[in-house]
């Protein structure tokens, strides 16, 4: 996400909190130095959950696109509540795209819709609770080790309801996570992104473009934890034809190898989400001049 590693930095702020106003029967969440609206394009808007009602309408659309158009496996828990929620809800920050231009149903106010999120979980927070998610998948604690003077940041949940998966909505999203990301003086994005499926050889091609052609070099690698890893390398390097595979990919991995992201080692075969995972890599540093000038002026031209 090469550029120089003297990016302008604001001043570091304080994390998020959570504390429950009198008088109000919902949780209202803090930044202190940010304001949550982070971006606008048209009706569009990319904003930081405040309020527990905010996160639940992410879980919903989690639920929507990940139980309903996907095959991910619902527990009990979620086939009731329709929302996708777990124990790591409560420690991330919650990045929404908003629909502004949406009609109001029949006797019922109108108001913004929520057609995207990305959920983020920051290092310290991470450190202070149960670690990141991806660990349950990749062993990341050689490579956070080996890169101890650097703040990580952990990207998942991500999902955009299926009218709205166009180039603005993404990088609007990206906006979001820019201006995030320079606020807390962040160093490093990881998290898995997924294949959609769960047999390896149906996803040959894909997996074996991410290994030949986009891993991570030996300072950065990771790999999946021993009783997970699935190989990638499946194909032979000179039986790939760059161009099919790049029209393959999901187009949120074709967006984080354009902003010069690269991959661990090993795929993980998510069986509840119907997913093959693979680890991104993103060190801020590697993200191309031209996308840090985009993103940084687009959050200064439409951040409200």
């Amino acid at each position: 996400m090469p550029v120089s590693a003297d990016i302008a930095r604001t001043p570091p702020f304080k994390p998020g909190k959570l504390r429950l106003l009198p008088g109000f029967n919902r949780t209202v969440r803090h930044y202190a130095d940010l304001d949550p609206v982070l971006g606008r394009i048209g009706s569009l808007e990319v904003r930081l959950a405040t309020t527990t009602a905010e996160i639940r309408a992410a879980q919903k659309l989690r639920f929507k696109v990940f139980y309903g158009e996907m095959s991910a496996e619902p527990n009990g828990t979620a086939r009731i509540s329709r929302r996708d929620v777990d124990e790591y809800d409560a420690l991330c920050d919650h990045l929404l795209v908003l629909d502004h231009d949406v009609k109001a149903k029949p006797f019922r106010t109108g108001k913004p819709k929520v057609v995207g999120t990305y959920r983020l979980l920051r290092q310290e927070v991470a450190d202070r609770h149960r670690g990141f998610y991806t660990a349950a998948e990749y062993d990341i604690a050689p490579l956070i080790k080996a890169h101890s003077g650097l703040r990580f940041l952990e990207l998942g949940r991500s999902c955009v309801l299926k009218p709205y998966r166009t180039k603005r909505t993404v990088e609007l999203l990206w906006q979001g996570i820019w201006t995030y990301v320079q606020h807390h003086r962040i160093d490093v994005m990881i998290g898995c992104a997924s294949l959609e499926g769960t047999n390896p050889r149906e996803l040959a091609l894909p997996l074996s473009f991410l290994h030949h052609f986009a891993s991570a070099p030996p300072n950065w690698q990771a790999s999946a934890v021993p009783t997970r890893f699935t190989p990638m390398d499946l194909l032979a390097k000179e039986a790939i034809n760059p161009k099919t595979a790049l029209h393959a990919l999901p187009p949120m991995i074709k967006g984080y190898l354009r902003l010069g992201a690269t991959f661990g080692r090993g795929a993980v075969i998510d069986r509840q989400f119907g997913t093959t995972d693979v680890l991104v890599i993103l060190p801020v540093s590697a993200i191309s001049k031209r996308y840090v000038e985009h993103f940084s002026a687009s959050a200064n031209r439409d951040a409200a």
